[in-house]
This record gives C-alpha cells, structure tokens and sequence, in this order.
C-alpha cells in the first residue's frame, strides 16, 4: 500500500492550445515521486477536427467529461492565455464544484490574473504559481491563493461577512 501514497487521480482542465502544459505538469509532478493518473481529454487532431465539424454533441461531451471529472479527486485548471474565455473549462469547473472535488488553479507560464476563468475564481479551493511545491501543497489540500508570480492574493469568499 505505501507504494501507491503518492497516486494521484487528476482532472486536468485547460484550453486545448496548453496541451504541452498538461504533460510539464504531470512530469514535474513524476519527478517529484508521484504517481499521477490524468483522466482529461487531450485534444489529438482527430478529436480537433471532429469538434470542428461538429460530430460530436455538446451532450456526448457532457457525459465524457462528467465521468472522467467523477474518477478524479482533485481537478487542477491550468490558467494559461485565454482559459478564462474556454466554455469547457467553466463547465469542468462547475461539474468539479458540483460533485464537491477539490479545485486547484495553476498559472502556467504566461498566464495572469485575468485569464483565471470566472468558475474558478468562485469555486476554487486553491490557486498557485508554476512552482512544484506550491502545486503539490494545493493538490494535497492546502488553501493558498497566489498571483502569477507567487505573492499572496485574496481567495474567494476571503473577508467577505454579510450581516442582515
């Protein structure tokens, strides 16, 4: 058993153009001792070419995605240029914040403040910077919220009280 401690089971949702993201990810994470098993959907150009021919339903796509975000305990979004305008991502997010996973944001390189998708910056249980400590710490459940490049920022929910 205590060869599997460092298993991980991830969802990792991110715009198909930060595909090259997703394996840096999972061999910065191998390189570390971990296990990761990804369930995402890598965008191969049969699958592209499919979406873009609209072959496939936004249905069928709900189901897929669903399952493979169920298997997961934790779903990790990379925030990268342009994620926050990615209906997927949102919609991962959501199914994620639905079926109560845990929700870590990582900037990859280049990515900033205003490419953090409006789902994550409501649901997320942690957002870190491109630094393996840092992922491994959100991933394994502590709440930190950083900026792009490490410092502190507010988390969602963070200092808001509301009195009736």
């Amino acid at each position: 058993m205590a060869e599997n401690s460092n298993r991980r089971h991830l969802f990792i949702s991110h715009h198909h153009q930060d595909d090259a993201e997703v394996s840096k990810l999972q061999n910065l994470l191998s390189g570390r001792g971990y296990d990761v098993r990804n369930s995402s959907v890598r965008m191969k150009p049969e699958n592209q070419r499919r979406m873009e021919e609209k072959r496939v339903s936004d249905k069928t796509i709900e189901r897929i995605l669903r399952m493979k975000i169920s298997w997961a305990s934790t779903v990790v979004v990379l925030i990268g240029k342009d994620t926050h305008e990615r209906k997927w991502v949102n919609w991962e997010i959501n199914k994620a914040n639905e079926q109560g996973k845990r929700i870590v944001g990582v900037f990859v390189r280049g990515g900033t403040e205003a490419d953090i998708p409006p789902s994550l910056e409501k649901y997320g249980s942690a957002i870190v910077n491109w630094n393996t400590d840092s992922i491994i710490s959100a991933i394994d459940g502590q709440n930190d919220f950083q900026n792009p490049d490490g410092t502190n920022r507010q988390g969602p929910n963070s200092g808001t009280t509301s009195t009736c």
